[in-house]
């Protein structure tokens, strides 16, 4: 019988202050580890059960894997947690069973983790396109003519594997890009930490704003602006490289026609963190800091009801144009309790000390007359009402702490000017 996860007294009361650190949301991570888990085994059985052109391959790549497991549990469990093929797993199980969905993609993670762990094997796998992504790995290139469903065979070599797939041999590295093989490129950010940038999988992301292959430049600067956000979180924010360290092990590149920062999170991907190119360090901290908030809440929110379901009602959010569902106010609660956090640790810089201060009090203040909205909503269980008011008393405190005149000025005309537009918008 599959274990049931709860996360812990402790643990939830840490998340709902808005924190939380690396050992709460391990507690996340290892429910959402076990999601991927149920989902893969839910996929084979149901393809089995439905007669699916692929099931026989399908079940060859699930004994595979559980045999590659056995050696190497921890790279298996890499590949498995990988946000894609969680998105993958879950959108094939909610498609047609018997002729519809992916399952036979399995064969592809089952290679994945033999080329890790240099684990000699042999598979049917399905290819399209002339394309065959390894999940976590990287993308192959092969002639448009293959068969849809092709002989894959795994020998290790020293830096990855030698992988034979439709009568062509390929030369699969773990360190760099080859003939027709596009690595997934990784950026380490301190000797324990390294993140994956996905600009390949085509389950990187649930929408259609994914961007191109980074090129050499491009993905040099993320890497710049990445490990100097780094940095920052290290020095003025190290719990939330803890919980990043954690919980986050993919940036996807998104486009966007703002000349601002744009970054999302979502539920189908725990783990990755979608953002367009960042513009410095502080920036992608501060995104990061963000989109990581999200990423708890939708994580703790599969474990913990935390809102009934909705009743048509909306309501007004002080950062958006439009009006909210109860459980998107309370995300952007949480998220910009984050901001504010964020912002309250470098009130006392010389170089960002004015930006902080407005942007503390205007932040503090929005998610604080949220949290009133949501415990007056009547649309929190009584786990979501816990939270929403420990949130609200850390915020209430900070509400107490000065910032300039000047700030608390600027903080107000923001959002009055944000109020005014949104009165104005038609419905």
């Amino acid at each position: 019988m599959s274990a049931v996860h709860h996360v812990s007294g402790a643990a939830f009361a840490a998340l709902a202050a808005g924190e939380g650190g690396a050992r709460a949301v391990g507690e996340l991570c290892a429910a959402q580890a076990s999601k991927h888990r149920l989902l893969v085994r839910l996929l084979v059985a149901e393809a089995r059960q439905a007669g699916h052109p692929h099931a026989a391959l399908v079940s060859r790549a699930y004994e595979t894997l559980s045999e590659v497991e056995t050696a190497f549990p921890e790279e298996v469990g890499r590949c498995l947690r990988h946000p894609a093929v969680g998105a993958w797993a879950l959108r094939t199980c909610r498609e047609s069973p018997a002729g519809g969905g992916d399952p036979g993609r399995l064969a592809a993670v089952a290679l994945a983790a033999a080329i890790r762990t240099r684990s000699a094997c042999r598979l049917e796998v399905p290819v399209r396109g002339g394309e065959l992504m390894l999940p976590s790995l990287g993308l192959l290139a092969l002639p448009g003519d293959l068969p849809e469903v092709v002989q894959a065979t795994v020998e290790p070599a020293q830096d990855g594997a030698e992988l034979h797939v439709g009568g062509h041999a390929y030369r699969v590295s773990l360190s760099d890009d080859g003939p027709g093989w596009q690595l997934l490129h990784h950026v380490r950010v301190s000797p324990d930490v390294r993140m994956t940038i996905d600009d390949l999988d085509p389950y990187r992301w649930p929408d259609d704003d994914v961007g191109d292959r980074l090129t050499g430049e491009r993905r040099q600067r993320w890497a710049a602006a990445l490990r100097e956000a780094w940095q920052v979180l290290l020095t003025r924010h190290p719990e939330v490289a803890g919980e990043l360290a954690t919980a986050v092990s993919v940036l996807t590149p998104v486009v966007t026609t703002s000349l601002e920062q744009h970054s999302a999170s979502a539920r189908d991907t725990f783990g990755t963190i979608a953002l367009s190119d960042p513009i410095d360090g502080m920036g992608m901290a501060l995104t990061l800091t963000h989109e990581l908030q999200h990423a708890k809440l939708n994580a703790l929110s599969e474990v913990v009801e935390l809102v009934a379901p909705d009743d048509g009602r909306r309501f007004y959010a002080p950062w958006r144009p439009d009006p909210r569902p109860a459980f998107g106010l309370l995300h952007g609660a949480y998220a910009h309790a984050g901001v504010a956090r964020f912002w309250r640790r470098h009130t006392g810089d010389p170089e960002h000390a004015q930006r902080a201060q407005v942007e503390f009090a205007r932040w503090r203040e929005a998610a604080y007359q949220v949290t009133g909205t949501l415990l007056g909503s009547g649309a929190l269980t009584e786990a979501g009402t816990h939270l929403v008011a420990t949130l609200r008393d850390t915020l209430a405190r900070w509400l107490a702490e000065p910032v300039t005149p000047a700030a608390a000025v600027q903080a107000r005309l923001r959002s009055d000017e944000h109020r005014a537009a949104w009165a104005d918008t038609p419905t």
